[in-house]
C-alpha cells in the first residue's frame, strides 16, 4: 500500500547557501510523495540571481544533505518551469510563499496544454531570530547564517 499522498512531486529553486528554508520545504516534498524531483537553477538562469555558488556545488549539497535517501533526481532549471509543463506524471508542486505565484503559472499553462493542474503544497517560512525570513540573500549579504541567528 502506499503511504505517501503523492507518487511524484516538484520543488525547485536556486539552493544557494543551503538554509534551513530550504530544508523545510524539501522535507516536506520527501514527506508527501513516493518521487521527488529536485530542479536547481543553472548558472546562467540561477545567476540573475547575483554572486551564488555553481549549480553543481549547490547540487552536490542537495546530494549530500539527502544521502540517505534514493527517491529523488536532481536536475538542472534553465527556466522557471522546468519539466512540470511538459511532463504529466507529477501530481504536486511544492513552493514556498514566495514562489506561489510560479506554481499558478505552472497550472495556468497546464491546463493551456490540455494537462491536469498540479496540487500546490505552499511551505510557510522558516523566520530568522530577527523574526524576518531566511533567505539566501541575507546570508550572503552577512545579515544572518544559515540557521538565522542574526550576526551582528
Amino acid at each position: 500500500m502506499n503511504s505517501k499522498k503523492y507518487n511524484k512531486v516538484a520543488v525547485g529553486g536556486t539552493f544557494d547557501k543551503f538554509h534551513d528554508g530550504h530544508k523545510k520545504l524539501l522535507s516536506m516534498a520527501f514527506e508527501i510523495a513516493e518521487t521527488v524531483e529536485i530542479g536547481v537553477t543553472s548558472d546562467a538562469f540561477g545567476g540573475l540571481k547575483g554572486d551564488i555558488d555553481s549549480c553543481e556545488v549547490r547540487m552536490m549539497n542537495l546530494k549530500s544533505f539527502f544521502k540517505e535517501k534514493s527517491n529523488f533526481i536532481i536536475v538542472p532549471l534553465e527556466d522557471p518551469y522546468g519539466t512540470t509543463i511538459y511532463d504529466g506524471n507529477f501530481d504536486a508542486i511544492v513552493v514556498s510563499e514566495e514562489t506561489e505565484p510560479t506554481a499558478v503559472e505552472i497550472n495556468k499553462i497546464r491546463v493551456s496544454k490540455g494537462m491536469d493542474p498540479l496540487d500546490i503544497v505552499v511551505v510557510s517560512f522558516v523566520l530568522a531570530y530577527d523574526g524576518t525570513p531566511i533567505s539566501s540573500t541575507r546570508i550572503r549579504r552577512g545579515e544572518i547564517n544559515k540557521n538565522g541567528d542574526v550576526i551582528i
